[in-house]
């Protein structure tokens, strides 16, 4: 049988591009462009991919070529002018350097952007249709504007070549420009861009021509396409056929990247970004059926998490390359460690979408359980020995604990991890009960194998205390005991259980069940799912404007999709007010958070979701004795400095430390980074 290895690591060759395996990353935009140049944190980012191994990066989703498609949303980069140039040439050098090559994507967002950025210009389209996800409005294209953008794709082009960037492909995925031309529903076309598909492809053809006379036959270039964009009166998987097999046939391309769906409203996000909801590889059929019908390499992207799905992928000839590209924000090593015959030590993506999430509303990619990803300036994803080895004891195996663990393992100490429970995982193995966020136990498989794997010495079943750990001699004490459900302060909260004890199997509620979410993020939505699934009949009531106000744009649809599947009754703008008995049954009194005005639910239960509460009773009682009175030095810590006194401490002394929801209730990427940026400089 065939390996993983044997198949993955096969070099590939376009024209005189050779790639030196099947591994790649496709572009994205993870938020770290700099008034829109790829300075040192973005090339950084790549270039630890490049480092780990990877044949193939991709980076600047959504690039932009022109003016009226605005590089500030989601921190995208601007190739409209030759200012760009010099970044492109360091950022090759560094990937070239690592033996990876680089390609950008370019792009015309259309209609599918916004005019209130930048230069406050009217976004545009073929036809005059209002874009949800934007909510734009768009000018019906004339034909100079066509005409000026097909130069400025080609100006674009120019620079990716003068930059020394290996290639370029240009987007026609997700409801931009190009694929705005080509899908029925948005362009209502009656000139010669519109109506048959041979007229709705000619804007992309001459984009492509006009490409090719920039940069010349030799220079790889390439589309990213949706094979299908599962919409009514939209891109059929035919039409995306037709369209792939014309551009190859002309000469106009040199590979097709093949994703699934578009990206117009909140569902089909969530559907062309599949989160861990979703089974693996849901698209991969669409690239297969491309590649059936082309005779240039196809790449493929969307939740291929595993090297074994992803051998799958290239050894039955549905694809050439296998894009693994939230897979390496998760661990940018994975080409190395296959090589090496380390698939064990990969750290696998969990689907949980964070970083694509944190970019929608604003932020930066991070992942959710590496918290060196795209902070390669200052955390190491390969953490170096230490010279002085010290004694480490960790109080609790939560994900903040496991991986205080592991990076002081790494640094070469000694190090002792204390838990309570049977087993490690803390809150995680709570989450990963509901429903479809059971992927997220894959984040504490990983730390509990590898803290093992450094020689750890982990103690289960063991409740410690400060005569405890104080008795194990310690130069440095981490307590990372986590948190406790808060069950709230309103008149009757006796009254109610908690989200994580319905979790947890302490309360089984029944009959009719009011689930109050104080916080708006997965764990009262996941509950309120697993309830309906049991039978409850469940009103899922927030003071928030929206149900699950503050997860993603990929998760949140998800919820709302099952929660509306299951019957849930979803009641936003209510804050619980008192809970009292009548007879056997409870009261909720609810207040209009718009209007003031009151109302009442009789229901058999009260579930609640309103965070945690730190477990810290370990911390305080070893505080007076430690040399630092516990204190975490801030500067220090923000500067990657060691915690000062560490080198003068007087032996027989220890320092304390506490991370993770010790200290105050967040989530397991704070968890994490807590962990890192403190224990990396012990």
């Amino acid at each position: 049988m065939t390996s993983s290895a044997d198949v993955l690591l096969r070099p590939l060759r376009i024209k005189n591009l050779v790639i030196r395996n099947r591994i790649m990353s496709t572009s994205h935009a993870p938020g770290y462009a700099e008034g829109g140049m790829p300075k040192d944190r973005y090339q950084l980012y790549h270039a630890e991919k490049a480092k780990g191994g990877i044949g193939l990066t991709m980076f600047g989703g959504s690039s932009s070529v022109d003016c009226d498609s605005p590089a500030t949303p989601w921190s995208q980069i601007a190739v409209s002018d030759d200012a760009i140039i010099p970044y492109f040439r360091q950022f090759s050098d560094r990937v070239h350097a690592h033996g990876a090559k680089l390609m950008i994507q370019l792009t015309h967002m259309g209609r599918r952007t916004r005019w209130d950025t930048d230069a406050w210009l009217p976004v545009v389209a073929p036809s005059v249709m209002r874009e949800p996800a934007s909510r734009s409005v768009p000018k019906e294209l004339e034909i100079e504007d066509i005409r000026r953008i097909v130069r400025s794709f080609a100006d674009a082009a120019r620079r990716c070549k003068e930059g020394g960037l290996d290639g370029l492909e240009l987007s026609g995925a997700h409801g931009h420009l190009l694929d705005q031309f080509w899908s029925p529903s948005v362009n209502h076309r009656t000139d010669a861009y519109g109506g048959s598909l041979e007229n709705r492809m000619r804007f992309g053809i001459e984009a492509f021509t006009a490409v090719r006379e920039a940069v010349g036959d030799d220079y790889v270039v390439g589309i990213r396409m949706s094979g299908d964009e599962l919409l009514k009166n939209g891109v059929t998987h035919e039409d995306a056929v037709a369209i792939a097999t014309e551009y190859a046939r002309r000469g106009l391309i040199d590979f097709v990247n093949v994703l699934g769906g578009q990206a117009r409203d909140d569902m089909s996000h969530a559907i062309s970004l599949p989160n861990m909801s979703f089974p693996v590889a849901p698209f991969l059929h669409l690239a297969s059926g491309i590649r059936r019908e082309v005779d240039i390499p196809v790449f493929h992207a969307q939740r291929i998490m595993d090297l074994a799905t992803a051998a799958r992928a290239v050894a039955e000839g549905h694809v050439d390359m296998v894009a693994m590209t939230r897979a390496h924000i998760a661990d940018p090593h994975i080409a190395n460690k296959l090589a090496a015959g380390r698939e064990d030590d990969i750290r696998q993506c969990v689907g949980a979408g964070y970083c694509i999430d944190r970019i929608y509303v604003g932020g930066d990619a991070l992942c959710l359980q590496n918290a060196a990803t795209g902070r390669e300036q200052t955390m190491p994803h390969d953490v170096p020995p230490a010279q002085t080895k010290r004694r480490v004891v960790v109080v609790g195996a939560g994900v903040a604990g496991l991986e205080a663990a592991r990076v002081c393992a790494l640094r070469g100490h000694e190090v002792i991890l204390l838990e309570k429970a049977d087993r490690t995982g803390g809150q995680v193995n709570i989450a990963a009960k509901a429903g479809w966020r059971e992927a997220l136990s894959g984040i504490v498989r990983w730390l509990d194998g590898q803290v093992r794997k450094l020689g750890v010495d982990l103690r289960l079943n063991t409740q410690a205390d400060a005569a405890m750990v104080t008795a194990l001699a310690p130069d440095i004490v981490v307590v990372a005991t986590g948190g406790k459900a808060n069950p709230g302060d309103w008149p009757g909260h006796d009254l109610t259980c908690t989200a994580r004890d319905v979790l947890e199997g302490n309360a089984s509620p029944e009959g009719s069940v009011l689930l109050y979410d104080e916080m708006g993020q997965h764990n009262a939505a996941s509950v309120a799912e697993l309830l309906a699934t049991r039978g409850c009949q469940v009103e899922m009531v927030t003071a928030d404007r929206l149900i699950a106000q503050d997860v993603g744009t990929t998760n949140q649809p998800v919820h709302l999709r099952e929660l509306y599947r299951l019957g849930v009754i979803l009641t936003p703008n209510l804050e619980l007010c008192e809970l009292y008995r009548e007879e056997n049954r409870v009261v909720a009194v609810l207040r209009n958070t718009m209007t003031g005005e009151e109302e009442e639910r009789l229901i058999d239960n009260v579930v609640v979701e309103c965070g945690n509460l730190p477990l810290e009773a370990v911390y305080f009682d070893l505080k007076p004795a430690s040399v630092n009175h516990g204190v975490t030095d801030l500067p220090s810590l923000l500067a990657g400095r060691p915690q000062p006194g560490l080198a003068e401490k007087p032996a027989g002394a220890y320092a304390l430390f506490r991370i993770g929801d010790a200290v105050a209730g967040r989530n397991i990427h704070a968890a994490i980074y807590d962990a890192l940026r403190l224990c990396k400089d012990f």
